[in-house]
């Protein structure tokens, strides 16, 4: 059913373009009555924030279509969850154009990793215009860090229209911004967030020929099929790729990370000391706030690190020495990728359970991610302990990690109630997804109650309070 409902072909175009259109199968006084409540709402108390859901606790019908459920499970696989990050994007008559960003990851500041395991959603209650203030995308542009390709082409950009019950599932990296409402109309675009829980499977979905470069390696990664490697007379000079991969044309370093992991082990010693170069240069660069990264980005985000990834298994070796290394930006991104690489040895498991005890945050936060991506259970008590981290990205991540570990870490569950209290919001969420995918009877006891004390009534309000 999830094939027919969002096919191969599908899932390619989402790839290519970062971006599908799906019909949420609701009638039309659906999608009405959410939008008086949005009016009465957005008039009577303000934007809730991340409480649009619980306020109006039906948006989740949308999610729970099996049209909208086909491509999420498509892209994010089996047991994807919600993030507690949503908002009604209000625009009313009058509202002025956005400027060009990506969202962050809830400041949290994660690699823009090339591989699927996070989407956003945009849901519009009502039709939308191109004179409403739609939201626009550069479709195609997911893995640039600028919008240099609209100065060239400013017929780059796309505006989301349709009808009401519209859902836009995008690539989370995708460049977007809101237009300038000309109309007399409110539009409302609510935006929830979706991530991947386990690794992809094995599957008898062919290859896809005619696709190169990132595109190509998604489409193995998903089917867990060994990357296709061209002839080497297609992958052209070492030294080449090399200069491409530190050059500024965004789409000829993209080009080149994947040119230079098709290469294969050959050029793991040149990739490395491209990664120490690179991030000694520019981890502080990168961690700087940026519209690519409102809220600041991660020192491990790095070309040679993409394509260390690309490259797979072949890798791994080098990766677990870097994760020794004497400069910590470089330890931070070494433990990054071979959480990307998603294969666990022992070095691996090694090398990432020692950098939860490295003294740089930035290297515990991507361990304790990197184990998650793993499922790393031989890591799940080391993990327990970051869950008291002064940092509360390194706990929100160690959350996450048992999160995707589940049953087999359900032992902790005491170790995650101090999590439900905790200052972050998003570490209180990420503490009951946790104790939800444990399983356990413990953990549901823990869940349940405090669930019992801390619900929302959407039926209350400053109108009606009792």
């Amino acid at each position: 059913m999830i094939g027919q409902l969002f096919d191969d072909g599908a899932l390619r175009d989402f790839l290519r373009h970062g971006y599908a259109l799906i019909d949420s199968d609701q009638p039309p006084e659906f999608h009405r009555d959410v939008c008086d409540r949005l009016d009465h709402i957005m008039e009577s108390e303000g934007n809730p924030g991340n409480n649009i859901l619980p306020r109006v606790p039906e948006i989740q019908t949308i999610f729970d279509t099996p049209s909208v459920q086909a491509a999420l499970t498509r892209i994010l696989g089996p047991g994807y969850v919600m993030h507690p990050h949503r908002h009604c994007h209000h625009r009313p008559p009058g509202a002025a154009p956005q400027g060009w960003h990506k969202d962050d990851y809830v400041y949290d500041q994660n690699v823009r990793h090339h591989r699927g395991r996070w989407v956003m959603a945009f849901y519009y209650p009502q039709a939308v215009t191109t004179d409403m203030g739609p939201t626009a995308i550069l479709p195609g542009q997911q893995h640039h860090d600028t919008t240099a390709a609209l100065a060239a082409d400013p017929a780059a950009e796309m505006s989301i229209t349709g009808p009401a019950g519209t859902v836009a599932i995008v690539n989370f990296d995708v460049w977007h911004r809101a237009c300038a409402n000309t109309s007399q109309l409110n539009r409302y675009m609510l935006k929830f967030q979706f991530l991947r829980m386990q690794e992809p499977t094995q599957t008898d979905t062919g290859a896809w020929e005619d696709a190169e470069g990132v595109v190509r390696y998604q489409w193995d990664w998903l089917r867990q099929a060994a990357p296709c490697t061209p002839p080497a007379s297609a992958l052209g000079d070492v030294d080449t790729a090399l200069a491409k991969l530190q050059g500024d044309d965004e789409a000829a370093r993209l080009q080149a990370t994947y040119t230079l992991a098709g290469m294969g082990a050959s050029v793991v010693p040149a990739l490395v000391d491209c990664l120490r170069a690179e991030a000694t240069l520019r981890a502080e660069v990168k961690i700087a706030k940026s519209p690519a990264n409102p809220a600041g980005g991660n020192p491990a985000d790095l070309a040679s690190a993409h394509a260390l990834a690309a490259m797979g298994p072949s890798a791994i070796d080098a990766l677990v020495d870097l994760a020794g290394d004497s400069n910590w930006s470089v330890r931070a991104t070494a433990v990054d990728v071979l959480g990307t690489i998603g294969r666990q040895t022992a070095d691996t498991s090694s090398a990432l359970i020692g950098g939860l005890q490295d003294d740089n945050f930035w290297v515990r936060r991507n361990a304790a991610e990197a184990l998650g991506i793993l499922a790393a259970t031989d890591g799940a008590e080391d993990i327990g302990h970051v869950l008291q981290d002064e940092d509360w990205r390194v706990r929100l991540n160690g959350s996450g990690a048992l999160a995707r570990i589940g049953p087999p870490a359900a032992s902790l569950a005491g170790k995650v109630v101090p999590l439900l209290a905790d200052e972050n919001r998003y570490v209180r969420d990420s503490a009951l997804q946790t104790l939800r995918r444990f399983d356990s009877p413990e953990a549901t006891d823990i869940l349940l109650r405090h669930l019992t004390t801390s619900r929302w009534c959407p039926l209350t309000s400053k109108d009606s309070t009792f």
